[in-house]
This record gives structure tokens, C-alpha cells and sequence, in this order.
């Protein structure tokens, strides 16, 4: 095919208006860009779908860091091999899906080098919110068959995330007693679709009755509600329904806070707990009744592109596909999505589907 001189994105803009004392909230505006010319070990990907995340949002509040105005927005992104710096590349015409960080490999306790996720910030310098990416020829997936490209964008980001927290960190195994708090996003249904494919029990926690029954109905055994001060005590009379003994090898928690305080009764001695996130707070307290139980308390961010290969790998054999909540029709139409995150309504990803590329129903 002819490769495209130019292709659409979704830019960062500085925001408009802004009264005095209000919080900031960038614009994101659809910009013409110049396609980049291939350079040696580069393909470009015509984007079928893209994805957002919570990080999206904080960029917008300049909360993030490295915020970069006139930067593109966008970390996940899946599309089909069109072009390449070698023009007989054995991935022209293959379907796959961006590895959405750079700098971080192989090495199991963490980056090897300089540490950033793609898109709105300063490193690494492009995003994926564009009808064309031209990216390293390593730094691209092959979307595995049983995923359409829709169901293929929610994948990196949040499913990297999620496997390092449940399987290198939080160590989870068949028969595990697992909780997963805050389920709804995007890394916990994720985490609880992994928890379910590798024979674990799951509980999870959420404010919302209809986002716990779409637990169970992925595989979850119950849920409370965090809004109850007593759901501790809740969840451990859920458990002894199922096993008088029952006891937590394995917390994955967004929330940060009192985790360990809340779960003392219910977890097992030497349990793992593992904070991905601090959405109640921005510390999570560790006492000496840790201690004494020999609970360990793990911290964990995204993971590695070994780990994205592996997790892959995993959802490949056991047929996991991430959830989707919404499909946006163009990139024309990106603030429908910010709108949906920011309202927090949604059980899955929000993704946008740029291009017919996509295989399957969507």
C-alpha cells in the first residue's frame, strides 16, 4: 500500500479559560500530524482501536508527570502491520497490538533503564490516539486469534498491570483465597478474569451492587460493599459459607489506606498483599500485627514487556478477553470517553474504535 503522509491524533492542549483557583483541565483537540519517515527496525501500524485509561485523565488535570502540551494522547492501541523500514517484514499484514512502555524489558524486579508509559507526557515522546503509529518493530505484539482488535486495545495497559500484581507479586495459585478491591476497572476485572483462569477462589469489594454481581458473573464467589465500615466481617461470614476455614492467601488492592488494618481477621498468616494503586489514600499503613503474621506488603506498577509476552501468552491458552464497557465510534468523538472516565460509571475499558480493522464482533 502507499503510506500515508499525514494521519490524524488526539493532541494535549493547554486549557482554555481557566478561572482563577479552578482545577486545571487540559483540552484534547483532533491535530493533522505528519507521519514519521520509517527508520531502520521501525513498522507503521494503521490503528484499528485504542484505549483509555485513568492516566488519560490525570494528564488532563496535570496530575501526571512530564505533562507535555501538544503531545498525543493514548497508552493502548491495536491495528495491523502495514508498512516497514524492511519491505519484505514478515509483520506486514499481521494484527497486533503497542506495547504501551519503554524501559523496562526483562528484568523481574524492575526497569533496566529510563521508565515511561506512551502518550501525553514527554517520555516516551509519541501516543497512540492516531489513525497511523510508527513505532520499533520490538515494541509490537501479535494480537492473539481469539481477541477482536477492539478487545485487543484494552489489553496492554491494564493487563500487564494486573498479571504483575497477581501472578509475579501476589504469587496466586489454584485453590488461593483471593480479594480484589475497587472492582470495576479496568486491572481488577482483569486481575479477577487471571484469578478465575488460574483456579482460585475470588471476593471482591466494590460501592456498587451491580458492579459485584458482574464480578460473579465473571467467576467471582461474592462481594461487599466498601461503603460498609463492617464489610471486613461481611466478607470473612461470605467466605465461611463456602469453607468454615477460609482464610485470605492473597489481597490485590487499588485503594491503598487501611487494607492491612481491614483484613487482618481474614487473611491467612503469610499472606501477600499487594498495592497496585492508592485510591482512598496516598500511604497504606503496615503495623506490627503484620508483622506477627508474617504478611508480606508488595508494592507493584505495571510490569515488564517479558511480563506483557507472558500474560499474553496465558490469556491466549485460557481464551480471557478483557472486558469492554463502551465502543466510541472515531477519534473525532475521544471526549465521549474522558466524559465516561470521568463520570466512573463504567465496568471495563472505554475504547475507541478507529478503524474497520477490527476482526469478530464487536
Amino acid at each position: 500500500m502507499d503510506v500515508p503522509t499525514t494521519t490524524r491524533c488526539l493532541v494535549l492542549k493547554e486549557a482554555k479559560d481557566v478561572q482563577q483557583g479552578a482545577p486545571v483541565y487540559h483540552d484534547v483537540v483532533v491535530d493533522e500530524r505528519k507521519v514519521p519517515s520509517l527508520k531502520n527496525g521501525e513498522v507503521l501500524v494503521r490503528i484499528s482501536a485504542v484505549a483509555f485509561n485513568h492516566r488519560d485523565v490525570w494528564i488532563r488535570k496535570n496530575l501526571y508527570p512530564s505533562v507535555a502540551l501538544g503531545s498525543v494522547m493514548g497508552s493502548d492501541a491495536s491495528g495491523v502491520v502495514v508498512a516497514s523500514a524492511d519491505g519484505n517484514d514478515t509483520l506486514i499484514g499481521r494484527r497486533v497490538f503497542l506495547v504501551p512502555m519503554r524501559g523496562w524489558e526483562e528484568n523481574p524486579r524492575g526497569p533496566e533503564k529510563k521508565f515511561g508509559v506512551v502518550g501525553g507526557t514527554s517520555y516516551p515522546v509519541f501516543g497512540t490516539f492516531s489513525d497511523y503509529v510508527v513505532v520499533e518493530r520490538d515494541q509490537v505484539i501479535a494480537t492473539p486469534d481469539h481477541l477482536d482488535d477492539v478487545h485487543a486495545a484494552a489489553w496492554p495497559l491494564g493487563g500487564v498491570t494486573a498479571w504483575r500484581a497477581v501472578v509475579v507479586k501476589g504469587q496466586v495459585s489454584k485453590g488461593d483465597n483471593v480479594l480484589i478491591t475497587g472492582i470495576g476497572g479496568g486491572v481488577a476485572l482483569t486481575a479477577l478474569q487471571l484469578c478465575v483462569a488460574l483456579g482460585a477462589h475470588v471476593w471482591v469489594t466494590s460501592g456498587n451492587e451491580d458492579k459485584i454481581k458482574n464480578a460473579v458473573s465473571l467467576g467471582a464467589k461474592g462481594g461487599v460493599s466498601y461503603k460498609n465500615e463492617k464489610w471486613p466481617s461481611e466478607l470473612g461470614e461470605l467466605m465461611k459459607k463456602t469453607d468454615s476455614t477460609a482464610k485470605l492467601d492473597a489481597v490485590i488492592d487499588s485503594a491503598g489506606g487501611e487494607i492491612c488494618a481491614q483484613t487482618s481477621r481474614v487473611i491467612r498468616e503469610g499472606a501477600r498483599i499487594v498495592v497496585y494503586g492508592m485510591t482512598a489514600a496516598p500511604k497504606t499503613s503496615f503495623t506490627m500485627r503484620e508483622v506477627l503474621k508474617s504478611v508480606e506488603l508488595k508494592g507493584s506498577t505495571m510490569g515488564s514487556h517479558r511480563d506483557l509476552i507472558n500474560a499474553t501468552e496465558f490469556i491466549a491458552k485460557h481464551n480471557v478477553s478483557p472486558v469492554v464497557s463502551d465502543v466510541i465510534n472515531g477519534l473525532e468523538n475521544g471526549e465521549e470517553g474522558f466524559a465516561l472516565m470521568k463520570s466512573g460509571g463504567q465496568t471495563g475499558k472505554i475504547v475507541i474504535k478507529v478503524s474497520d480493522d477490527s476482526k469478530g464482533k464487536l
